[in-house]
């Protein structure tokens, strides 16, 4: 980041921060994020408007290859706004650059002079070029051209603009991790590697259910970095973004010191691990000490109450098979792993037309049948008279041409409206730049409304970025749940259970029944026999043998 990203002074009293709520409007001091292309962000504290900032006169200003921007145009819009360029007086700035040059000359010569005299005018003046505070921003005027879009901060767009310190768990990857390690508002995570934030600031919107206060639990996310420099400069992302109550980061090697927060279980039920050996730091990521199982003395950060739920974060798949049986030594269950495919599709108008220019947006095919044909006949039209005006020049060369046929040629090319080797000038009537070119076409649709809605995908499908190992592990199953839960279901009539039957037992008890069922139809049909036998000694009055 640049100058420009420096943090305003924000005041004692917790704020929201604005990737969980933004607002509705840009404020002074809050973090935005500037959409100069597709994929072209650039994150930018807004600051205060008060006169001269690093050589401008309009104070605070973020300088594009779309045009400059200052801070004035930006504050107090809604989110998504267009910002058009402005133009800016540069010559403070350039002049102040003169005078550091001419400062560091000694030749004695005029300069030396000219510089002394600026400087005493500089001094006699402060409250205009040094005290920024004091003075008043100039009035900004619109350029005629550029523009880009100010968006509201979420994890997604800042993803995309963070800097890199390290490798980044992009947006298709962290949305499928935390729905399958099942991070939700009010749950409590473990992420292990930091790198550059990405991942902490997605796991704490999913997990935000509120601000915490003194002996509340609420979501909260409890992340760990070893290495030092990245520790910091996250440690002070948290702060300016005012997540630093919901985000608690520790530096330490959790290989050794585990996940435990000053000695006490953060009693978390997802946990995340991008480490190069993740398998040396799951042995504290257990119901009990995997060492002695009867310590009594030993913490699990892990919530007793709740399964818990882990994803591994491994761009090798050596590192994969080493996890994966780490995990089914210490009683991990529902191993998985999957790796991500993403495909971006861009969705545009296409315009289809062979009389449209060969413009942005246009396909210079024929629109339908008719216009096919239409071509198809000027093509040939063409041929002929190109056919007809060389057998006329073979006439001219032999010196057989008469008045008769110079006139009918003359008369051809009147009538066609071209001159012998010449095409007929089509004339534009709009103009790309003109605001008439934006404005509703002759068939009444706006001219970005024009055209069919098509579909492409990239070129390129970005495939690997890292094997994501899922597992389970289920909370203790003690005597004193199995005594509640015999309490809440009582098992009534049962005389034996189904899986202590071995296969000869269960299939001559199935024999049985089956015996029994076509005994009881033989019983069935020979009452039903002896029903009708006397039915019928009722009706006729003889004896059926």
């Amino acid at each position: 980041m640049d100058d420009t990203m420096a943090p305003k002074t924000r005041s004692q009293t917790p704020n929201i921060s604005p990737f969980l709520e933004p607002g509705k409007t840009t404020k002074v001091g809050s973090l935005a994020i500037l959409q100069l292309s597709r994929d072209n962000l650039q994150p930018v504290y807004l600051k205060v408007p008060s006169g001269k900032h690093d050589g401008y006169a309009e104070g605070a200003v973020v300088n594009t290859r779309y045009g400059s921007f200052p801070h004035s145009t930006m504050i107090g819009v809604p989110w998504g706004s267009q910002i058009r360029a402005s133009k800016v007086d540069t010559g403070s700035r350039g002049r102040n650059n003169k005078r550091k040059r001419n400062k560091s000359d000694d030749d004695g010569k005029e300069a030396s002079a000219t510089v002394a005299e600026e400087k005493t005018e500089q001094e006699s003046t402060p409250a205009e070029v040094n005290d920024d505070s004091a003075a008043v921003a100039k009035k900004i005027v619109a350029d005629v051209s550029g523009f880009i879009h100010i968006l509201p901060p979420t994890p997604e767009v800042w993803t995309s603009s963070l800097p890199h310190r390290t490798q980044v768990v992009y947006t298709p990857d962290y949305s499928y991790v935390l729905h399958r390690i099942r991070a939700r508002p009010g749950s409590v995570l473990i992420e292990a590697g930091a790198g550059s934030g990405s991942f902490s600031h997605a796991s704490v919107r999913a997990v935000y259910n509120g601000y915490p206060s003194e002996g509340e639990r609420k979501g909260k996310v409890y992340s760990f970095e070893f290495h030092e420099q990245r520790f910091h400069k996250m440690n002070q992302e948290l702060k300016e973004h005012n997540l630093n109550s919901l985000v608690h980061l520790t530096h330490r090697d959790v290989y050794n010191g585990g996940f435990l927060i000053d000695g006490k279980s953060p009693e978390a039920e997802a946990i995340f691990l991008d480490l190069p050996a993740p398998w040396e730091a799951l042995h504290h990521l257990s119901r009990r000490n995997p060492k002695n199982p009867e310590d009594k003395e030993w913490v699990s950060p892990l919530n007793p109450k709740k399964s818990a739920h882990i994803c591994t974060f491994s761009p090798c798949i050596e590192q994969v098979t080493k996890t994966v049986s780490a995990m089914r030594r210490l009683g991990w269950v529902d191993i998985d792993m999957v790796e991500i495919a993403n495909r971006k599709y861009h969705t545009s108008r296409e315009r289809v037309g062979l009389n449209l220019s060969m413009d942005r947006g246009v396909n210079n095919s024929a629109r339908d049948v008719d216009e096919a044909l239409s071509r198809l006949t000027e093509i040939e039209a063409r041929f002929r008279e190109h056919a007809a005006r060389s057998k006329e020049s073979d006439d001219e060369m032999d010196g057989d041409e008469d008045d008769g046929l110079i006139k009918r040629r003359e008369k051809k090319e009147q009538k066609g409206g071209r001159k012998r080797g010449g095409e007929k000038k089509v004339k534009i009537d709009h103009k790309p730049d003109s605001p008439e070119s934006f404005e509703a076409l002759p068939s009444g649709v706006p001219m970005w409304m024009e055209g069919r809605l098509i579909t492409r995908g990239e070129p390129e499908i970005k495939t690997h970025t890292s094997y994501l190992v899922f597992a389970t592990l289920p909370i203790e199953w003690t005597e004193e749940d199995e005594a509640a839960a015999a309490a809440m279901h009582p098992v009534i009539g049962e005389q034996k259970v189904i899986g202590l039957v071995d296969k000869a037992a269960r299939k001559q008890e199935r024999r049985e029944q089956l015996q029994k069922a076509t005994g009881n139809r033989k019983a069935r049909r020979m009452e039903r026999a002896a029903e009708l036998a006397v039915t019928a000694e009722e009706e006729v009055g003889v004896v059926v043998p």
